[in-house]
């Protein structure tokens, strides 16, 4: 929580205060409009002179103006604080979900290393909503019941020191004991919503983003029942919830009616006729307890609402515990030239394995190298290049870019490049691409499209770079939506840039012309690539065989086919399917 109030919301804290400052002022404002009207009320029917009520009069129209014009002050200066403090928290755990794989190295490289998309969905909307919640539904009511609450215990202790005390009673029920029990009470049926609503959320998005391929397979039916289900098990759970918290105002309300009647039962004692307080008196500190406690009755919603959102917010606070990664140079710059890349004795075992991926791995690529990374599937070539660009955290061994020890996600601009799960956007062709370089002119981002055979499908379509694609790739075809992704790393041009099967989706004369471009291009940056296309390796400085984690041949394309081994193994299998 610390995280969260520190890294977001700390700077919009002078907002935050001038909002609980506002509120608060609108709480003591009703307190005294109720306890003005009511001495107006009750001393007009005694018919004095009309002098007698002038001030009265003033006051109550005042408090009135003052209450409303300070609710919605109120109201505008607090949401406009959370929203913008939601606006950077959004953005910081964007870049913490962006990042958490290459902080936890669990799993694998690819998709198994990260988070189901609707876990990613549930930490990035509701439980950052949640923290909104924690602000204007907790924070906030709790600072003005507080104050407002003190108030109305002065104000009927000046008048009549037993009422004072009744009011304080009534208050410490409404605002401690009821939250209290609420809060208890209503902590396993929140945890139960919780639960049902991530679910809901992973349910809901295996299905629409799924249709497809369920529809395909006939399991459409099958995974909609469980979206259902997991809809019921929300509602049932958030039934419970309001049934809990309708018992909780119920027993607010009659904690106000018994602390009103206890006050008026003081008032009306021979001893405070004996302290001077006539009906006049009676109803000023009836009313004035009903708004007392009326000011405390939020604070069990908030309790309730509390640990409803407080494991949404510790989650928030656990995803922020390492910050994003530093960017080591400016997003969109240039390379001058390429990076060293250096490996010395690398291991890596992913959670659960009980095989290395990456075995001992000693490795050295001088700058500006264009090397290939071939081996059969599992060897630990996208595991190599993982690590390489900090998706990865090796378990033992020392990873230098640059010079400098590379540490998960804190390579930056350094190391940059294609994934195999690289995400497309739902936005225009060209934005997607000029998320690598927003500040790329319109030559370079052609050039890039250009090296990647994407320009003739942008050439061709009606609104060129401004047409429209779904998440994900939606209205491309597969070899489009690589075509795209490899534009979008070739633009990044970073020191070191790392590819995991450019070409995959392409046909095979397309792919080997592409891969072959990558290899031979001019310019500075130093280059990883792992394929299974042998046939375009003659381009490459050096081409890297892997076998269970480890490289076990190394060298020019012609020289390690001469030599034979594993690398030749490879060139006959495909010149086989081929």
């Amino acid at each position: 929580m610390r995280r969260v109030m520190g890294g977001a919301v700390r700077p919009h804290a002078a907002r935050l205060v001038l909002a609980a400052a506002v509120g608060t002022a609108a709480e003591l404002c009703g307190l005294g409009l109720v306890a003005a009207a009511a001495w107006l009320i009750a001393r007009a029917s005694q018919r004095p002179e009309l002098a007698a009520l002038s001030v009265a009069i003033v006051a109550v129209r005042g408090f009135a103006l003052a209450k409303g014009a300070l609710r919605y002050a109120e109201r505008l200066t607090g949401h406009d604080a959370a929203l913008r403090a939601l606006a950077e928290l959004r953005g910081r755990v964007f870049d913490a979900l962006a990042a958490a794989p290459r902080r936890s190295g669990a799993g694998g490289p690819g998709a198994a290393a990260r988070r189901r998309d609707g876990e990613a969905l549930t930490r990035l909307v509701s439980d950052v909503d949640a923290v909104q919640d924690l602000l204007l539904r907790c924070l906030l009511p709790a600072v003005a019941a507080v104050v407002c609450g003190a108030a109305g215990v002065v104000v009927c202790w000046l008048v009549l020191p037993a009422a004072g005390a009744v009011l304080a009673g009534g208050l410490f029920v409404a605002g401690v004991v009821v939250p209290g029990a609420a809060a208890v009470l209503g902590g396993r049926a929140s945890r139960r919503a919780a639960a049902a609503r991530d679910a809901l959320a992973v349910r809901a998005l295996d299905v629409l983003e799924g249709a497809a391929d369920l529809a395909v397979f006939g399991a459409a039916d099958r995974f909609t029942g469980r979206a259902r289900e997991a809809a019921e098990r929300l509602e049932r759970a958030e039934r419970a919830a309001a049934r809990l918290g309708a018992a909780v105002t119920a027993a607010g309300f009659a904690v106000q009616g018994v602390t009103a009647a206890l006050v008026v039962g003081a008032a009306t004692r021979p001893a405070a006729a004996g302290r001077g307080v006539d009906e006049v008196g009676v109803a000023v500190l009836a009313l004035t307890a009903l708004v007392a406690v009326e000011s405390v009755l939020p604070l069990s919603e908030a309790a309730r609402r509390l640990r409803e959102v407080w494991p949404a917010a510790r989650h928030t606070g656990d995803l922020l515990r390492t910050p994003p990664p530093q960017q080591t140079e400016p997003a969109g710059r240039v390379a001058v030239g390429g990076a060293a890349v250096e490996l010395e004795g690398v291991t890596l075992t992913y959670p659960g394995g009980t095989a290395p991926a990456l075995d001992g791995v000693d490795l050295r690529v001088a700058p500006g190298r264009r090397v290939a990374v071939v081996g059969a599937s599992g060897a630990g070539k996208s595991t190599l290049l993982a690590v390489v660009s900090g998706e990865a955290a090796a378990t033992s061994g020392t990873v230098r870019v640059g010079g400098r020890a590379a540490r998960p996600g804190g390579t930056g601009g350094l190391v940059r490049g294609l994934a195999q799960d690289a995400h497309v956007f739902a936005a225009t062709l060209g934005a997607n691409l000029r998320l690598a370089r927003p500040g790329a002119t319109d030559a370079q981002v052609r050039a890039a499209a250009e090296r990647a055979g994407f320009w003739p499908v942008v050439r061709d379509l009606p609104d060129g770079w401004d047409t429209a694609v779904g998440a994900g790739g939606r209205g491309l075809s597969g070899g489009q939506r690589q075509r795209l992704l490899l534009a979008r790393a070739l633009l990044a041009d970073p020191p070191v840039l790392v590819l995991d099967e450019p070409a995959e989706a392409l046909d095979p004369a397309m792919a080997d012309r592409i891969v072959a471009d990558l290899l031979r291009a001019p310019g500075g940056a130093t280059v990883l690539l792992v394929t299974h296309r042998l046939a375009a390796l003659e381009a490459a400085d050096e081409v890297l065989v892997m076998d269970r984690g480890r490289i076990v041949q190394r060298g020019p394309h012609a020289v390690l086919l001469a030599g034979g081994g594993a690398y030749r193994d490879l060139w006959d299998a495909e010149l086989l399917t081929t």
